[in-house]
């Protein structure tokens, strides 16, 4: 016997493997912010570099951006549980096509508004997010989960191998700033059209007063499964603090050129790409634990070659190892906090709220992970060392994060096993 969630229901259906339009038309409006994304945020940490010649400035960029997003979230939780989720989700891509204008407008001078740029963008993403992520539990199950997340990884991925190439290939032929600018335009273009998209989605019904402590408590029961996984959370918060704009300065760095950093993600999305394809296609709840610790493990030892003399070859050994394993770890990572908040009629009504919690999670990671960034900045210069023992550092944390993940990632299974023998 199937079981069919509805909106916030509480009912788990461990069978279906099918997406429905409106989960197709929400991975669409992902794919088009990805590209936009792909096509800009890949050479915005260049950029400022370029403008400022300083680490500390691409640093302190990300960590406003990382607290207001984190804020926004917390924030915003009310609108979208009591009133209109849909709305949120559009100002929110509408603010991230916005930035890039912004960023635009300023030129050069844009290194000097670096913390109130990342507060925009922080609030945009914040706003995205929030609404996204209450809307993909809404358009999903325990069954079709992992396949939706292999469909995003897969699109983000075939973003990542188009949109970085053309970039890097505009700007290297460009004279002068004329390819950035033409990158952010089309960037801003492309946030306009996901707007329109999502007046597709449907209008979803808000119901519920929203908590504005509901997490706190959550963290405060002794027992609750929430105290694990928000700390796994934070172990992916912390890699991912650093990793999203480091590498590719790295690369930047070791090439002095644009169109190297293009080439490097369109290699290693290509990989990430036929990755996600099959782990989304393979991976079953019964899996996912297994699949978690083999890519926990993987993806800590390929950041080996960074002990290597820094180069080109390097960095994208590096960034195919990681883009082959990550997949492993990230979908049932993100699958089992999904559904750890539908486990039960109860959480699947605060589903906003426990939305909420997981990115404060993510978002106390990521400025872990970002002062580590920024208290080695002045050894730099005095080690080789420094840059790869940092992303060691920061790096090895999914393996924590799998050893406090490893009893609810089981849940899933036996969770499964349950509602296959009540059938």
């Amino acid at each position: 016997m199937r079981t069919v969630s509805g909106e916030g229901s509480g009912k788990r259906d461990f069978t279906t493997r099918t997406l429905d339009g409106q989960a197709v038309l929400l991975l669409a409006v992902q794919a088009l912010l990805g590209t936009a994304n792909a096509l800009s945020g890949t050479f915005l940490p260049i950029y400022l570099w370029k403008s400022s010649q300083s680490f500390a400035v691409i640093g302190w960029f990300n960590l406003t951006q990382f607290l207001v997003s984190g804020l926004t979230f917390w924030l915003a939780g009310k609108w979208v549980k009591e009133h209109n989720k849909m709305n949120s989700l559009r100002l929110g891509v509408a603010l991230s096509g916005l930035f890039y204008f912004v960023v635009l407008l300023l030129g050069k001078s844009a290194v000097t508004y670096v913390v109130p740029l990342g507060t925009m963008i922080g609030i945009g993403n914040g706003l995205f997010w929030l609404a996204f992520n209450v809307v993909y539990f809404e358009v999903t199950e325990p069954g079709n989960r992992d396949r939706f997340n292999g469909w995003a990884g897969l699109l983000g991925s075939g973003a990542g191998i188009v949109a970085p190439w053309i970039s890097g290939w505009l700007i290297t032929v460009s004279t002068g700033e004329r390819g950035y600018h033409i990158i952010f335009t089309v960037s801003s273009v492309i946030f306009a059209v996901a707007v329109v998209l999502s007046f597709w989605l449907k209008k979803r019904k808000a119901s519920g007063t929203y908590e504005w402590l509901h997490g706190y408590r959550q963290l405060r029961q002794k027992g609750n499964p929430w105290r694990y996984a928000v700390a796994a959370i934070i172990c992916q918060g912390v890699r991912e603090g650093v990793y999203m704009f480091f590498i590719g300065l790295l690369v930047f760095l070791a090439t002095k050129n644009e169109g190297k950093l293009g080439n490097f993600s369109l290699v290693t999305s290509l990989v990430a790409l036929v990755s996600f394809w099959l782990v989304g296609r393979l991976l079953k709840p019964e899996r996912r634990r297994a699949a978690m610790l083999i890519g926990a493990i993987a993806v800590t030892a390929v950041i080996a070659p960074l002990f290597w003399p820094l180069s080109y070859r390097t960095l994208l050994l590096f960034g195919i190892g990681t883009a082959l394993f990550m997949p492993l770890y990230i979908l049932p990572m993100t699958s089992t906090v999904f559904d750890l908040i539908g486990s039960t009629e109860d959480s699947a009504k605060k589903r906003e709220e426990f939305v909420v919690l997981r990115e404060a999670g993510l978002t106390a990671g990521r400025i872990v992970g970002v002062a580590a960034y920024l208290l080695v900045l002045p050894y730099m210069e005095q080690s080789t060392y420094v840059v790869p023992g940092l992303m060691l550092a920061v790096g090895a944390f999914p393996i924590l994060g799998w050893w406090l993940m490893r009893g609810l990632v089981g849940r899933a299974a036996r969770g499964r096993q349950e509602t296959e023998t009540s059938s």
